[in-house]
């Protein structure tokens, strides 16, 4: 069997097995596994970068490349509706790599982990083909805080925080060799997260998960660890000018770049009708949540409904 027959989320399922330790919370299955610490939780996340997968040395500079990989990491804290306070970082390096190339990644990290108050405190360095850049971030949640995937309720409203489709439109600019509109390039080289408001959305929340693999795919993890279904309304989806502009250029649907682009890195999260007025200064509603047997839909505005499939998936997007 090949790893494209079964996708990345087959292939994690095939590898987990259920923590033995009674302190872990969540394990594999959420932006972060959960450990209890005390009254409170300790929360632990790893996102790798690989050189021709996830940047390109001549599209993206060294700081770039270090804000990115920094941001993806604390982009998963937020979303557990934690604050984020260690990294340790791993890095192969290739034998023609110039040491001031490392120093501006390295330069790149501290920018985002001083905005957020994280500190680099170890990790390792290595040899290899290609540049490959792992982060390991530690943080914490208390219980007012802490947020699941898994904690969805049928009649929830689900919400973005932001435009979607920017980091992808500015991929498909990029692979055509252009350099405007200059704001989805920007979204794809030197993406931002949302530490900005997640601790305020989390006690408001039911459900949250970062936009990493495109709005499709988070969606349905949320509907997947909570037993519920959800439509998802296309037009409501919020898109950016830029992004509209740069699917034009590229003879693609912008929808198709919020749906399944991912590194987004913006938050969807669920709220109940009780919290809905709060929930508005936050974000956009693009959907509900309904019960399992319903499934999970996307519905036009004329009122066509296909299953809400997708998201980016490693083993088997190769484009």
């Amino acid at each position: 069997m090949k790893l494209g027959e079964i996708g990345e989320f087959g292939l994690i399922s095939r590898l987990t097995r259920e923590a033995k330790n009674p302190d872990v919370v969540v394990g594999i299955g959420d932006d972060a596994a959960v450990v209890q610490d005390g009254d409170g939780y300790m929360l632990y996340t790893t996102d790798m970068l690989v050189e021709g997968d996830h940047f390109r040395m001549d599209w993206a500079t060294p700081e770039q490349i270090g804000r990115k990989a920094m941001a993806s990491n604390i982009s998963d804290i937020a979303a557990m509706g934690g604050i984020a306070e260690f990294a340790l970082v791993s890095i192969a390096l290739t034998d023609n790599m110039d040491v001031e190339t490392v120093e501006g990644i390295y330069s790149g990290m501290h920018q985002v982990a001083d905005r957020h108050g994280v500190e680099i405190i170890g990790g390792d360095t290595t040899h290899g083909r290609i540049m490959v850049l792992n982060l390991v971030v530690t943080g914490k949640a208390d219980e007012r805080t802490l947020s699941l995937r898994s904690e969805a309720k049928v009649g929830d409203y689900i919400f973005v925080t932001g435009p979607l489709g920017g980091s992808r439109a500015g991929l498909e600019l990029l692979l055509k060799g252009l350099k405007e509109p200059e704001g989805p390039i920007k979204k794809h080289l030197d993406p931002g997260c949302r530490m900005d408001i997640s601790r305020e959305i989390a006690p408001l929340a039911n459900a949250i998960i970062d936009v990493s693999d495109g709005l499709a795919s988070e969606v349905g993890h949320i509907c997947e660890r909570s037993g519920v279904g959800a439509v998802v309304e296309k037009e409501r989806i919020p898109l950016d000018e830029e992004t509209i502009e740069a699917g034009r250029i590229a003879g693609k649907d912008p929808y198709g770049f919020a749906l399944n682009g991912g590194e987004d890195f913006e938050l969807v999260f669920t709220v109940s009708p009780g919290n809905l007025e709060d929930a508005k200064r936050f974000g956009t509603v693009v959907g509900r949540i309904i019960e399992k047997d319903k499934g999970i839909h996307l519905v036009d505005s004329d009122g066509k409904i296909t299953s809400l499939k997708g998201g980016y998936d490693h083993f088997r997007n190769k484009d």
